[in-house]
């Protein structure tokens, strides 16, 4: 009988070979090429069996290595998550980037239990500080900066 000695890995393991699976299977129809001359399959086949081989290494890893078991699934900082990448798509265009990150970022704060309010908002302005920097000034992205514009 096959013993797990880590749970955690084997769940990984699982994860990286089916999505490698997968990309194998709808990568089968693109022509591979060679090194020379690559096809449009040569990339996502060979990055698709990496993936398969990492999900492989760590499958073995599961069997040979003592590691922690699977933790429950916190709902919490799922919904907390979600909820600031939907509310992202909705306020960008009313209230700016810089006012939507900042609050995005005091509520996705609130996916932890202990949330230190004094902490939170300074990330959240420096946050949107250098989000409006990066991608209204620096990148020149079409985005709007501010309330209004």
């Amino acid at each position: 009988m096959i013993k797990v000695r880590s749970p955690q890995d084997l769940g990984a393991a699982v994860i990286f070979v089916v999505i490698g699976a997968a990309g194998l299977y709808f990568g089968q129809d693109l022509a591979f090429g060679s090194s020379a001359r690559m096809g449009p399959g040569y990339f996502p086949t060979l990055l698709s069996g990496l993936i398969v081989a990492v999900g492989l290494v760590l499958g073995m890893r599961a069997l040979t290595i003592d590691g922690p078991p699977i933790e429950p699934i916190h709902f919490r900082p799922l919904f907390a998550i979600l909820a600031a990448i939907l509310a992202f798509g909705a306020l960008i265009d009313r209230i700016g980037l810089a006012l939507t990150t900042a609050l995005l970022t005091v509520g996705a704060a609130y996916a932890r239990r202990d949330v230190n309010l004094k902490e939170t908002l300074l990330l959240a302005a420096g946050s949107a500080l250098f989000a409006v920097g990066v991608f209204v000034y620096a990148l020149s992205q079409p985005l709007p900066a501010w309330w209004g514009r």
